[in-house]
C-alpha cells in the first residue's frame, strides 16, 4: 500500500508500537530494517519516515547508519531517540556519551511553539531510554523541547525534518499519542487509508484470484492466528480449503471438541481432526528439560501434519497466519543475511512439500488480526482468549510430562479460568494460567494423609508482554479458587500463587 509512513527500524523494542499506534489513526503504517536501500523506500511513495529508537550508540565502529539522501528526499522525517541521534549526526551536529543515562519517566519543557508539539503544555512526562545525547544541533535546526538531562526535541521546518529523544509511542509519554498525530496528519499531511472492513474484502478477493480452482491445506491449532486465517481463506474459497488439526493431547480442557464444534459445525469448515495424542505422550516420555520437550512437540507436530497433507490430492498452497510482527522479527537488523525463522503455525514448511504460501494475516498485527476475527463472525471469547503457548501445556506441566499430569493440569486450569469469568477478571487481567510442579507434598483430607501434586497459579498484567506484573487479586479469591482446586482435582493437596514481576521472572515458567 501507497501514501502511508514507513518506520526504517534500528532493533527498538518499541517499534512495532510505532506501527500500531499510527494504524490506529487510520493510516498504514509499514515497518522496514534500517538498511533497506533508499531507492525501495521510496518506492512505496511515503507521506513521511519515522527513524526508530535502537540498542546502539551512533558512535560505535558498527553504528546503524542509513544513507543521508533521505535528508533530501522532501519526504517529512521524525527520528525517535536513535533515530535522533542518527538525525544529528548525518545532519552535522554532535552526539557525545552522557554524564549520566536517563531512562524512565522524565519531564519535558517546551521552550518553543512548534508544529509538532501544538497544544502541548510547557511541562509533562515523556518515558527516555537513552545514554548517549545530542550536545550540539545541526545547522537550519532549532531546540524546541528539554528535559531534565538532554536536548529533547529539535526541528528544522523548512526542511519537515523533526526528532525527539524521548518515546511517544509508549504510553507512559503523556501527550505522545497527540505529538505522533501531529506529524502523520498536520507534517506529513496523510489521509486516512486503512480500515479493517475494507482490508477484509480486499483480501477475499486477493485470495479468490490467487488460488483460483486449486486446494489449499491449513495447519488449524484453535488459536487466533490460524483460526482468523482459516475462516477469512473458508469466506474466499469454500470447501477448497482443507484445514488439519493435529490434536496433540496437550491442549487446553475439552479444546479439541469446541474447535470441531465452532469451525466444523458453525462455520461449515472443512477439517480433518486427527487424535494424536499417544504419539505425543510416547516421544515425551522420560524428557523434563523444557527446550527438548519444546522441539520434540514442534517436530512431532511438523511430521504428522505432514503426513497428512500428503494424503490430501492436487493440493497447491499452503496456508498458514503469519501475522506482521512474525514478518518483523524475521528481518534481523543485524543485516540482510539474518535467516529467516520458522514460522510458528507450522512450525515451518517442509521442503518436500513444494506448496506455495498463502498468508493472507502478514500485513496486521495481533489486535488486528482479533478485530477481524469478530468481523467474521468468530466469538469474542475465542478471540480475546489469552495467550497460549505452542506447545501447549507441554510446557506448564514441568519436568517429565505424560497424560495423567495434563489431565489434572486441565481440570485445575479450567476451574481458575472459570472462576475468573464469574468474578468479572478475565478480561482485566493480561494472561492466566495453572502450572503444574513435579513436586509432591503431604497433605490431609478426611481422616487420611496424601502426597500428591502442588500446582501453582499465575496471573500477570502487561500492556506489551515485554515487562509484566502479577496480578492483585483479593484473598477470598485466591482462596475460593484453592478450594475448589484441591476439592475438586484429585492429584493436587496444594497451591501457591506465584507474585514474581517480569523481569526478572518471565511470565510462562517453561
Amino acid at each position: 500500500m501507497k501514501n502511508g509512513i514507513i518506520i526504517l527500524d534500528f532493533g527498538s523494542q518499541y517499534n512495532q508500537l510505532i506501527g500500531r499506534r499510527i494504524r490506529e489513526f487510520g493510516v498504514y503504517a509499514e515497518i522496514l530494517p534500517y538498511y533497506t536501500p533508499l531507492k525501495e523506500v521510496l518506492s512505496h511513495h511515503p507521506r513521511g519516515i519515522i527513524l526508530s529508537g535502537g540498542p546502539s550508540s551512533v558512535n560505535a565502529k558498527n553504528a546503524h547508519l542509513i544513507e543521508k539522501e533521505l535528508f533530501e528526499s522532501g519526504i517529512p522525517v521524525l527520528g525517535i531517540c536513535y533515530g535522533m541521534q542518527i538525525t544529528t549526526k548525518l545532519l552535522g551536529g554532535k552526539v557525545s556519551e552522557g554524564i549520566k543515562g536517563e531512562y524512565g519517566k522524565s519531564e519535558l519543557i517546551i521552550n518553543k511553539e512548534n508544529i509538532l508539539v501544538r497544544d502541548i503544555p510547557k511541562s509533562s512526562t515523556v518515558w527516555m531510554s537513552h545514554f548517549d545525547e545530542v550536545t550540539t544541533l545541526p545547522e537550519g535546526f532549532e531546540l524546541i523541547g528539554t528535559s531534565t538531562n538532554s536536548i529533547a526535541c529539535i526541528a528544522n521546518d523548512d526542511k519537515k525534518i523533526y526528532a525527539v529523544q524521548f518515546h511517544p509511542e509508549v504510553s507512559h509519554t503523556e501527550y505522545g499519542e497527540k505529538i505522533l498525530n501531529h506529524f502523520v496528519f498536520d507534517i506529513c499531511q496523510c489521509e486516512k487509508n486503512w480500515e479493517l472492513t475494507d482490508f477484509i474484502q480486499s483480501e477475499v478477493k486477493k485470495i479468490k484470484e490467487r488460488v483460483g480452482n486449486k486446494k489449499v491445506i491449513l495447519g488449524l491449532s484453535g488459536g487466533v492466528d490460524s483460526s482468523v486465517a482459516a475462516v477469512l481463506i473458508h469466506k474466499a474459497i469454500g470447501d477448497q480449503l482443507t484445514c488439519i488439526f493435529v490434536d496433540t493431547g496437550l491442549l487446553r480442557k475439552d479444546e479439541g471438541d469446541k474447535v470441531m464444534e465452532i469451525y466444523g459445525e458453525h462455520f461449515h469448515m472443512n477439517i480433518k481432526r486427527i487424535q494424536a495424542q499417544e504419539r505425543f505422550f510416547f516421544k515425551l516420555k522420560g524428557v523434563g528439560e523444557p527446550e527438548r520437550k519444546r522441539k520434540i512437540i514442534g517436530n512431532e507436530f511438523i511430521r504428522v501434519f505432514d503426513e497428512e497433507a500428503h494424503k490430501i490430492e492436487n493440493v497447491d498452497f499452503l496456508a498458514q497466519g503469519t501475522i506482521y510482527p512474525d514478518v518483523i522479527e524475521s528481518q534481523s537488523v543485524k543485516g540482510p543475511s539474518a535467516v529467516i525463522k520458522s514460522h510458528h503455525n507450522v512450525g515451518g514448511l517442509p521442503e518436500e512439500m513444494k506448496l506455495e504460501l498463502l498468508e493472507p494475516l502478514r500485513e496486521l498485527f495481533k489486535d488486528e488480526v482479533r478485530k477481524v476475527g469478530v468481523e467474521l463472525g468468530i466469538p469474542k471469547e475465542l478471540i480475546y482468549r489469552h495467550p497460549f503457548p505452542g506447545p501447549g501445556l507441554g510446557i506448564r506441566v514441568l519436568g517429565e510430562v505424560d497424560e495423567e499430569k495434563v489431565k489434572i493440569l486441565q481440570e485445575a486450569d479450567a476451574i481458575f479460568i472459570e472462576e475468573l469469568y464469574k468474578h468479572g477478571l478475565y478480561d482485566k487481567v493480561s494472561q492466566a494460567f495453572v502450572v503444574l510442579l513435579p513436586v509432591k507434598s503431604v497433605g490431609v483430607m478426611g481422616d487420611e494423609r496424601t502426597y500428591e501434586y502442588t500446582a501453582v497459579i499465575r496471573s500477570a498484567n502487561t500492556t506489551d508482554f515485554m515487562t509484566a506484573t502479577w496480578s492483585k487479586f483479593s484473598y477470598e479469591f485466591l482462596e475460593l479458587v484453592s478450594n475448589r482446586i484441591i476439592n475438586e482435582v484429585k492429584g493436587i493437596n496444594r497451591v501457591a500463587y506465584d507474585i514474581s514481576s517480569k523481569p526478572p521472572a518471565t511470565i510462562e515458567w517453561e
